[in-house]
């Protein structure tokens, strides 16, 4: 991770410098200066530069430069994301406009800043409210001091993510199951690839600070909920990754997410499902070349969800070769219309009804060529978004909510599924 953090003035001079593991040393400050900041780099250049082996990710506050290296190979985002959570603690110490000499009249406090924000090169807890109560030196500026009643109680880590006091006339919570199925099919009709990446969205209006429990169809769960001899559907979710309000030692220890969640939308989780796929559309296509100037296309698509779901915004694309001139196209219903831009015929179908099938027949005129290629066929591809409906079969169980009031909770649950990467070679 990150080796060491400085702080330049515009001349390139260390003011503050933190080293965290020994693989880098002040010396490279001299090369950074010389190739970034005295070559005038920093205002036309990406903000990362390599330099003898070395990573120098940098950011400037007013003339200042904020700079990360690092020889191991970081997540960049995650870099720059502490480099910006530092500036706001800072600001939040010394005001917005803190300058350099407020830097050298505050040695003591950023030192403690920076022990407690980074420890071996790995970014700890930013937030403003929580390291104050680990840090007694410095104030913070009256803007950004929440007030007392709103700082939460230190059980296993002071929760900053949501602020005491929100009260609501309804209480309620909405959840949307979002997920994309990514298929990749042979010309032969053999599954090459499939698997389902979702996400859980929330959006909670809860008053006070209630804790949340939240149930899946995971199959690790039921299995140990059901009674030996009875066998209950469920989902092996794999990749898990959660809010950090989710207590991951409750969910290591017995799958269980619970939560206080913060006011509003948050995405609670993401996963992914690799077994028992089930593919909201099948694709049946035929293609037939007649020579050089020829080409038939036959294309069956099914609706594998249920009758009373439907598909919105389906949208196929069915390539054809480049030389195509001409092409008759039938189709059961939608649009289909030939877009020579696109090589392809573009088949838009507003509303596609649950176990439906239809048809689309093309017959193509190619312009003859002078050195005649075969026709690399790519995949068709498709788009769709079906409500109320998961691939991977994954739904919600429960949602119980827990607080002190012990008011009522109005809980609204939606599915949507889409495609991702959904190909069928032909």
């Amino acid at each position: 991770m990150i080796s060491m953090i400085m702080i330049l003035n515009q001349k390139g001079e260390i003011m503050i410098s933190r080293q965290y593991r020994d693989d880098v040393s002040r010396v490279a400050a001299d090369s950074f200066r010389i190739q970034v900041i005295a070559a005038k780099e920093a205002s036309s250049q990406p903000p990362i530069k390599r330099i003898e082996n070395c990573s120098f990710l940098y950011t400037r506050h007013l003339n200042m430069y904020f700079v990360a290296l690092t020889k191991s190979n970081v997540n960049p985002a995650l870099v720059f994301e502490y480099l910006f959570q530092k500036i706001r603690v800072l600001k939040a110490y010394l005001g917005e406009d803190f300058d350099e000499n407020s830097m050298r009249n505050n040695m003591t406090l950023i030192y403690e800043l920076m022990d407690e924000t980074m420890d071996f090169g790995y970014p700890q807890n930013c937030a403003v409210d929580v390291l104050r109560l680990y840090i007694n030196l410095g104030n913070v500026k009256p803007q950004d001091e929440p007030e007392p009643q709103q700082l939460t109680k230190q059980i296993t880590g002071a929760i900053d993510w949501r602020r005491e006091g929100i009260r609501y006339k309804k209480n309620e919570v909405y959840i949307d199951v979002l997920e994309s199925v990514n298929l990749l099919i042979s010309s032969t009709g053999s599954i090459l690839r499939s698997e389902v990446t979702g996400r859980v969205q929330m959006n909670t209006k809860l008053t006070g600070m209630p804790e949340c429990k939240f149930g899946l169809n995971d199959k690790l769960v039921i299995e140990k909920e059901t009674a030996p001899g009875r066998k209950k559907a469920g989902v092996e979710i794999d990749d898990c990754t959660f809010h950090r309000c989710v207590r991951l030692g409750k969910f290591d220890a017995d799958r269980t997410i619970t939560f206080i969640p913060p006011d509003g939308e948050f995405e609670l989780m993401r996963y992914r499902v690799n077994d028992n796929v089930n593919l909201p559309f099948r694709l049946i296509p035929a293609v037939q070349e007649e020579g050089q100037t020829k080409c038939s296309i036959n294309l069956k698509v099914i609706a594998n969800f249920s009758e009373k779901l439907f598909a919105t915004h389906v949208v196929i694309k069915v390539p054809v070769p480049k030389n195509t001139s001409k092409s008759k196209i039938k189709n059961s219903f939608g649009r289909a219309k030939y877009e020579p831009e696109q090589n392809a015929i573009m088949w838009r179908i507003k509303r596609f009804p649950g176990k439906a099938e239809c048809m689309l027949t093309a017959d193509l005129e190619l312009v003859r060529t002078v050195r005649p290629k075969a026709w690399v066929r790519p995949p068709i591809n498709v788009e769709f978004q079906v409500p109320m409906f998961t691939a991977s079969g994954v739904h919600v169980r429960f949602l119980r909510v827990y607080d002190k009031a012990g008011y009522h909770t109005n809980r609204w649950v939606r599915y949507i599924t889409k495609a991702g990467g959904y190909q069928i070679k032909i």
